[in-house]
């Protein structure tokens, strides 16, 4: 019986050094990839299993996405998608009332530019992931591809998973953003929120963007990852359980109206000047403060004390 219990404890000892190997997957994608070149290679430097995103029709593309795809990298395109605020769009954004002949042919002008792509994600796009028509026509587009898709998660109702029922196409998600500030002390505290999030669900993918801040804090923490966080590719976790919390979206596609196409790197929105008010002359001062004294209630005191005096006279 000693001996049992023995064995017993050994066993669970074992187990307990060794279970935290496989605690958690953390896959870290970094998005917007083709506009700076310099900020892109430092992301290339990073571990392997970093993904990037590269947008098509970014001036760099090709070049980034076969570098990446060179250092054994896993490539995405990064397609951009409506959102449901007015902004400038990228060229061929997609949008809910666009056809299934020119979703398509956008996907394809996108693979011919993203070279090695193994997957998707969307850029911006919370009009166009919330609609499920609209999505149902990239899935089915996708399909023809063998790309898995990433949903961005850039709204809560996103019907990327529900559309891809019966298509064949992958549906993963993003958990964590990275860098919705550039602050570096945020930076490091959504991380370490991913890393959590992997720690208690198996595993979490986390999206950030080639700001300076995230690849600095990218240099600082990737290479000091807790030994039960394992870093892997999100091709990796297709296979891992995903929940659908989207309720049912079948409202009919909304023309969105396409706006001149945007470098995401340049430039600021610029301040409307406020107009000037219109001038005020001395003759309307003195009259507007005249109006005043007469209403105020010591004028009108004292005016009602003459009248009476005047009526005693």
């Amino acid at each position: 019986m000693l001996q049992f219990r023995s064995l017993v404890f050994s066993l669970t000892a074992a187990l307990a050094v060794s279970a935290p190997a496989w605690a958690g997957k953390l896959a870290i994608v970094i998005d917007d990839v083709g506009y700076r070149p310099q900020q892109e290679n430092q992301v290339l430097a990073l571990p392997v299993n970093i993904s990037v995103a590269v947008l098509p029709n970014a001036p760099h593309a090709r070049e980034m996405a076969t570098k990446a795809h060179n250092g054994g990298r896993e490539v995405l395109i990064h397609m951009p998608m409506a959102p449901l605020s007015k902004q400038p769009l990228e060229k061929d954004t997609l949008r809910p009332d666009m056809s299934s002949d020119e979703i398509e042919r956008i996907i394809r002008d996108a693979v011919s530019k993203v070279p090695y792509a193994v997957g998707m994600n969307n850029h911006m796009g919370s009009a166009m992931t919330s609609n499920l028509f609209g999505m149902q026509k990239v899935m089915q587009a996708l399909s023809r591809y063998n790309l898995y898709f990433l949903d961005s998660m850039t709204i809560g109702n996103s019907q990327a998973t529900r559309a891809a029922a019966g298509t064949g196409v992958k549906v993963i998600k993003r958990k964590v953003f990275l860098d919705d500030t550039q602050n570096e002390a945020d930076i490091r505290f959504q991380f370490n929120r991913a890393i959590q999030l992997a720690r208690r669900t198996g595993s979490a993918i986390a999206i950030g963007h080639p700001h300076p801040s995230t690849v600095r804090v990218l240099q600082q923490m990737v290479y000091n990852l807790p030994p039960d966080i394992t870093l892997v590719r999100p091709s990796s976790l297709l296979n891992e359980p995903q929940v659908d919390t989207s309720t049912p979206n079948t409202a009919p596609p909304t023309t969105v109206q396409p706006t001149a196409p945007r470098n995401p790197f340049r430039g600021v929105k610029l301040c409307k000047p406020k107009q000037a008010p219109a001038p005020v002359y001395a003759t309307r001062f003195f009259t507007v403060l005249g109006e005043s004294i007469s209403q105020s209630p010591l004028v009108q005191y004292y005016q009602q004390q003459w009248q009476g005096w005047g009526k005693k006279a």
